[in-house]
């Protein structure tokens, strides 16, 4: 078995005891065993529970950056390359779930996420083209944790079976942001800027996102073609944003 296959084996197994016993149950031994995995190997490459959620926060930032990013507008790219995040985190979802719940008794936990979803953010923003030097890199990394939060928070309450209010939320987000501060455009890559519109997403009369339009220029990617013609982005859910999300 190859280590790339040993740790997606391992990062399974110990989300499956996630899922059954709750995340504070978790070991890397407990994880090792349940998948008939040897300890000598699972401790060489996973020294501690928290090194788990390390290499599974760079498993999902590696699904995300396998496909470019779709041509369109930046809100565009940075909605599929979030989504396909999402999808990575489907495979674990109840072992996900149980992280999230026990989250707020573990701050030393909730502080590594932090940090590690920051550096995510930033491989999100570099791969849709955007300048993440300087003050305004540092304004759109904690702009897009931002919007990446809120949409963890609604896939953690979605139960639709093509995550339909995920996206939505994740497409809300992303307009709000960059209505508020414009740093999806203004933070463009120059050669980027030549070929991609800058202008402001419209609003409604009252203010509120108006309904998401499909991307134009090329096709659509496999995550935003699940949302259908007919869908239009729903407001995000009420609620204070998580304190760290996985990964």
């Amino acid at each position: 078995m190859q280590n790339e296959e040993f740790d997606r084996a391992l990062i399974a197994s110990a989300f499956r005891v996630a899922a059954d016993k709750g995340w504070p149950r978790v070991t890397v031994v407990e994880a090792a065993r349940a998948a008939a995995l040897p300890l000598p190997r699972a401790r060489d490459r996973f020294p501690s529970r928290e090194a788990i959620l390390l290499r599974w926060g760079r498993h999902a930032d590696q699904e995300a950056l396998a496909e470019p990013p779709s041509e369109g507008p930046v809100r565009d790219r940075l909605f599929d390359l979030l989504m396909r995040r999402i999808d990575a985190m489907q495979a674990h979802r109840a072992g996900l779930i149980m992280l999230l719940v026990a989250l707020p008794a573990e701050p030393p936990t909730a502080l590594l996420l932090s940090c590690a979803t920051h550096r995510s953010m930033r491989w999100m923003l570099d791969a849709a083209g955007c300048r993440t030097d300087g003050l305004r890199g540092v304004l759109a990394v904690r702009g897009l944790t931002a919007v990446w939060l809120w949409t963890v928070r609604a896939w953690e309450r979605d139960d639709s079976p093509d995550l339909s209010g995920t996206m939505a939320a994740l497409d809300a987000g992303l307009r709000r942001a960059e209505q508020a501060a414009s740093w999806l455009n203004w933070g463009e890559k120059p050669r980027d800027r030549r070929m991609k519109p800058t202008d402001p997403a419209p609003t409604g009369d009252d203010g509120a996102p108006p309904q998401a339009e499909p991307s134009g220029g090329g096709g659509k990617s496999r995550a935003r073609s699940r949302r259908g013609s007919g869908d239009s982005a729903r407001s995000v859910p009420n609620g204070p944003l998580p304190e760290s999300s996985p990964g």
